[in-house]
C-alpha cells in the first residue's frame, strides 16, 4: 500500500457520516411521501449505481494486509450471521424481504448493505425502512456496548453495523485495524447479493460486476479523488433512498411487529458473538 492511499485510507473515519446521512434522507423522504410522483424506476437506478461507487472505498492490498486469520473471522462472521439470520426469520415468521434486508444489513454494512440487497429481492418498501430503522437502533446499540465491554479495534470492525458506527466505536490508536476489518466486511456485498439474486428474477450480475471493477482499480486513484468520489456516493446514495422513502406509508412504518425486533436483537447477538468467538479461534 502506497504511503499516498494510506494517509487517506486514515483520514476516512473523520468523514465516514454516509450512514447518517442514508438514513436522515430516508426519514425526510418519508415525511414527504405521497405528494410527489412515482420515483421507484430512478430511484432503483440511482441505487444501484451508488453501490458500484462503493468499490472506490476498497482495495485488495488494505484486505491482503488484515492477514489470513482475520480474513477467515470476516467470512465467517458474515456468513453465520447472514444465514443465521435467515433461518430465525423464518423461524418467527417474518416476510422474507424483511428477513433478507436484515440479514444483509447486519451482516455487511447496514444501510448501504440494505440498499444494495433490495433490488435483488422480493419486498415492501416498508421492509427498507423497517429494515433501515432496525440496524441503526442495534447498530448503535453495539457502538455503544462493545467499548464499554473492552472490545478489540478487530472485534469493533467484525461486530458493529455501520461504517460510520465503527468509526465512532474504535480507539483512536486501533481506528485503523477496526476500519479495515469492517471494509473486508463490505467486500462481501459481492457474493451475498449475487446469492440472494440467483434466487430472484432480478439478476444483479452487471452492478456487481462494476463494483468489483472499482474495487481492483481503487489502489490506483489519486488519493486528492477519492474524498469527492465519496461525496458522490454519499449524494446518490441518499437521493435515491429520499425516492424510496417517498412511497413508504409511516402508518405502517410505526407497526414494526416485535417478532422484527426481536429479529434485529438476535441478529446483533449473533454478530457480536460469532465475531468475538472467530477471533479467538483464528
Amino acid at each position: 500500500m502506497t504511503p499516498e492511499r494510506t494517509t487517506a485510507y486514515r483520514k476516512r473515519p473523520a468523514t465516514s457520516k454516509v450512514d447518517g446521512v442514508l438514513v436522515a434522507a430516508l426519514v425526510l423522504g418519508m415525511l414527504v411521501g405521497g405528494r410527489l410522483p412515482d420515483l421507484s424506476g430512478v430511484t432503483r437506478k440511482l441505487l444501484r449505481t451508488g453501490v458500484v461507487l462503493l468499490g472506490l472505498q476498497l482495495s485488495v492490498p488494505q484486505l491482503l494486509d488484515l492477514g489470513p486469520g482475520v480474513l477467515v473471522a470476516i467470512v465467517v462472521t458474515v456468513s453465520v450471521t447472514f444465514f443465521g439470520t435467515l433461518w430465525l426469520g423464518r423461524r418467527l415468521r417474518l416476510p422474507r424481504g424483511l428477513c433478507v434486508l436484515v440479514a444483509g444489513g447486519f451482516s455487511i454494512c447496514g444501510a448501504s448493505a440494505i440498499a444494495a440487497v433490495e433490488g435483488v429481492v422480493d419486498r415492501e418498501d416498508e421492509h427498507v425502512a423497517t429494515s433501515i430503522a432496525l440496524v441503526t437502533f442495534y447498530g448503535t446499540l453495539a457502538m455503544i456496548a462493545l467499548p464499554l465491554l473492552g472490545a478489540s479495534p478487530q472485534w469493533i470492525g467484525l461486530s458493529v453495523h455501520e461504517v460510520a458506527q465503527v468509526a465512532a466505536a474504535a480507539p483512536a490508536s486501533g481506528l485503523a485495524t477496526a476500519m479495515a476489518v469492517k471494509l473486508g466486511r463490505v467486500a462481501l456485498l459481492v457474493p451475498i447479493v449475487a446469492v440472494v439474486g440467483a434466487r430472484g428474477s432480478r439478476p444483479p450480475l452487471g452492478f456487481l460486476l462494476g463494483f468489483l471493477a472499482l474495487m481492483l482499480v481503487s489502489p490506483f486513484v489519486p488519493a486528492a479523488v477519492l474524498g469527492p468520489a465519496k461525496t458522490v456516493t454519499a449524494v446518490v446514495l441518499a437521493v435515491a433512498l429520499f425516492g424510496l422513502g417517498t412511497s413508504v406509508r409511516l402508518g405502517k412504518l410505526l407497526k414494526i411487529s416485535p417478532r422484527a425486533l426481536l429479529l434485529g436483537l438476535i441478529s446483533t447477538l449473533l454478530v457480536c458473538g460469532t465475531g468475538y468467538l472467530s477471533l479467538r479461534m483464528v
